[in-house]
């Protein structure tokens, strides 16, 4: 997949972070869910039907076969914790 330098500029304005994810030659780019689309997804009862409409809001461009070949599909999930990593916060008893 050739990279739009622009287009990621573009991106990380209107999205924050993004994200590449690579596998066997294959990569995607991707963008941090908002709240409202984690919620959504967290209702889903199937763990890969979660996963896939996850991937699918996320998703800003790459290699369409990511999203038909379950081998690449599954390795590109196995990345998605990354990209959901929540950031820390300290609580402090007052």
């Amino acid at each position: 997949m050739k990279i739009d330098k622009q287009k990621v500029e573009e991106w990380k304005k209107l999205h924050g972070e993004i994200f590449q994810i690579e596998t066997q030659g294959k990569s995607c780019i991707v963008r941090k869910p908002t709240r409202k689309e984690y919620s959504y997804v967290s209702v889903v009862k199937n763990p890969i039907k979660a996963q896939e409409a996850l991937l699918n809001q996320i998703w800003l461009d790459g290699d369409e076969e990511i999203k038909t070949n379950d081998d690449l599909f599954f390795a590109v999930c196995s990345q998605l914790e990354d990209v959901l990593a929540i950031k820390e916060a300290e609580i402090k008893k007052l």
